[in-house]
């Protein structure tokens, strides 16, 4: 018998009129993209750089993010079913996002955006690695509301039983494990560029961020429930298999900027 446990029953909609709904999940969502904003607005004021560029980078993070975690979903976790029915994947308000495709959808903007507007690669990618930890945050927290993605059975005294679930029992609860990994590396990189100012060795912050984020989630997925089906029957789940080369690519990256030694030099206003 558990008698140290957290009854978890918050609805996931804020409010509703008719049949329209605002939802804590979608409000965390746009909030990552506000706070997200926030801060890159301080790092291109910091840097003397325009916000009109700012304003065409959040148009390519936002497409970035919104079409790569939702093709990652269903690409990922249920292709017989998607590929099958391809009209789905546009249902986006359904549900069905994966941080493995946002990742990947976040890459492939950055380096469209970088294209376009003749920038380096690496200096908007490490930028946007900043923002990315934290939206990590909220995406997490809104997974807490919608009572979903959550972790096996426990006994720890911070049990969560997921009543709207049909829950009786106490559950880890993953997305509060995995949020506070978040905003702990959000932190952890937002200092490093403040304590030089952005001067940094270029490289550095994407790399700690593709290690440390999903060194984070490979380790909290041993925690977690399966997602779909086919996962029963893997040593390792699809979770976990899709982070083991965004962890080798870090290091990878890591490596090459340290050899490389590349620091951005900011043009200061006289």
């Amino acid at each position: 018998m558990h008698f140290l446990v957290i009854p978890w029953d918050v609805n996931p909609e804020i409010f509703r009129i008719g049949s329209f709904a605002v939802r804590w999940y979608g409000l965390l969502f746009a909030s990552s993209f506000l706070f997200g904003y926030i801060i890159m607005g301080k790092i291109f004021k910091n840097e003397n750089l325009p916000e009109s560029v700012l304003d065409r980078l959040t148009v390519y993070m936002a497409i970035g993010v919104i079409a790569g975690a939702r093709l990652g979903h269903c690409l990922f976790y249920e292709p017989g079913y998607y590929l099958s029915h391809p009209i789905e994947i546009l249902k986006i308000w359904k549900g069905g996002l994966a941080s493995h495709g946002a990742a990947i959808g976040i890459i492939i903007a950055l380096w469209l955006f970088s294209r376009k507007e003749k920038k380096d690669f690496t200096w908007t990618i490490d930028r946007v690695a900043i923002t990315v930890a934290l939206s990590g945050f909220f995406i997490r927290i809104g997974n807490l509301m919608n009572s979903e993605i959550y972790g096996t059975e426990t006994t720890v005294p911070w049990g969560f039983v997921f009543l709207r679930n049909g829950e009786t029992v106490p559950k880890h609860p993953t997305q509060i494990y995995e949020a506070l990994a978040y905003l702990l590396i959000f932190i952890l990189l937002f200092s490093i560029y403040w304590k030089y100012k952005g001067e940094y060795i270029q490289g550095l912050l994407i790399s700690l961020t593709l290690i440390l984020i999903f060194s984070a989630r490979f380790f909290i997925e041993f925690l977690k429930e399966d997602q779909v089906a086919f996962e029963a029957s893997m040593k390792l789940n699809m979770g976990q298999l899709l982070s083991i080369p965004f962890v080798a690519t870090g290091f990878l990256w890591l490596w090459k900027s340290l050899k490389e030694k590349k620091r951005a030099v900011i043009k200061r206003k006289k």
